[in-house]
């Protein structure tokens, strides 16, 4: 069985590695990946693969399918590609894109054997907008019997997959009312006062929230000059808990903090989200269990496996919440930060095309599983049942 998987990751190895320094060289922004987006479908499309582009009306989503024309499950890789500004592909999309695009092409040969469907799913934005999300609530997920996605991470050890934050992006507008800072301040209504105010709220509020909670924002408008009272102010947060239910509780406590700084320095107050929100990520455990069993068989063994240690966030949260999905990491085998010019690096490093093929082997081999032993897959979607009735 490796010995065959290997001969078949071979014959691709070289293109996934140029399509991996490509993207490198090239990094594009969310929602501007075009030519990432073009070179995966190049690629799916030479191996077989049915290409949609502007997948539900995304300009650079995609959908690779390979249907076997048999009754079977539905297994769907998700490929991320957009970069980070400043430092590029410092989140290592570029080489978890062509890992997921890896493994479709890789599974192709046991749909047909057992049946069913692969897909590989093109998802921009996940560092901004997060094209998931959209697409989660147009159905792009709704027939898929499993999602998984496995990440680029610093250090010698794969990890399993966890949980993700729940988060809103939240902007708090405040407007006031110009006025001359030392001839006539009394005649203004200072915005800044109501950001400052509002930060100095979250500040105080932070020993009642959970240790999980977490709450970060920026002044991105502090005024216009020193000697004018400033009748704009505006602050961008992200606010998180770890799942929808606890953030829904903290949201409402930061929001109370903005009202009452508005109150305090009599500003006006607007609130918008100014970026996507994303649900938490919930893993399928079994899903997990099939996903890590294929590690051991491709020699990685437990004590290079560890706990996923993520505080963040992912758009992937909101897929978990349509089907069973998965989101484990793979080493890079070296010890770099995520969101880093280091980390981009590495990604077209040697060391970092032995974690890449370590994770399509096991997307390759837990897919095989499903497709092969139906019972595997009932215990699956019993498991998302269960969590989805509560």
């Amino acid at each position: 069985m490796l010995e065959n998987l290997q001969k078949s990751f071979e014959k691709i190895e070289m293109d996934l590695r140029n399509l991996n320094r490509f993207m490198y060289e090239n990094p594009e922004m969310g929602l501007e990946e075009f030519k990432a987006m073009e070179g995966h479908c190049e690629l799916l499309e030479k191996n077989g693969f049915k290409v949609t582009k502007n997948y539900m009306d995304i300009e650079t989503a995609f959908l690779g399918e390979y249907d076997s024309g048999k009754s079977g499950a539905t297994i769907a890789y998700l490929a991320e590609y957009d970069a980070l500004p400043g430092i590029g592909h410092g989140c290592g999309h570029n080489i978890l894109g062509v890992t997921s695009s890896g493994a479709g092409i890789l599974l192709k040969e046991y749909v047909d054997l057992y049946g069913g469907k692969v897909l590989v799913v093109g998802t921009p934005a996940e560092e901004t907008n997060g094209a998931k999300v959209e697409m989660a609530k147009k159905g792009a997920f709704n027939h898929i019997d499993v999602a998984m996605i496995v990440h680029p991470t610093g250090g010698k050890k794969h990890q399993r997959s966890g949980t993700s934050q729940a988060m809103e992006a939240l902007e708090f507008t405040f407007r006031g009312k110009t006025a001359h800072a030392a001839g006539a301040p009394h005649e203004g209504i200072n915005a800044l006062d109501g950001v400052i105010t509002f930060f100095n709220g979250v500040n105080a509020m932070r020993q009642q929230i959970l240790e999980t909670d977490r709450v970060h924002g920026i002044i991105t408008n502090g005024g216009e000059a020193a000697n004018i009272i400033p009748d704009l102010a505006v602050a961008n947060f992200y606010v998180r808990s770890r799942v929808k239910k606890e953030l829904e509780v903290l949201k409402e406590k930061v929001v109370n903090c903005a009202k009452g700084a508005a109150l305090a320095s009599g500003t006006q107050l607007e609130i918008r989200n100014y970026e996507t929100s994303f649900m938490d990520l919930v893993t399928n455990k079994n899903l997990m269990g099939i996903y890590e069993e294929s590690l051991n068989e491709i020699g990685i063994t437990e004590e290079n496996i560890e706990n996923s240690g993520s505080a963040g966030s992912t758009d992937a949260g909101d897929v978990s919440q349509v089907c069973p999905t998965i989101h484990p990491y793979f080493p890079l085998y070296k010890d770099v930060n995520g969101h880093s010019r280091e980390l981009a690096d590495c990604t077209v490093e040697e060391r970092a095309y032995q974690g890449m093929k370590e994770a399509i082997f096991a997307l390759v081999l837990t897919g095989k599983k499903i497709l092969e032993n139906e019972e595997l897959l009932k215990n699956i979607k019993k498991e998302f049942k269960e969590y989805m009735e509560g």
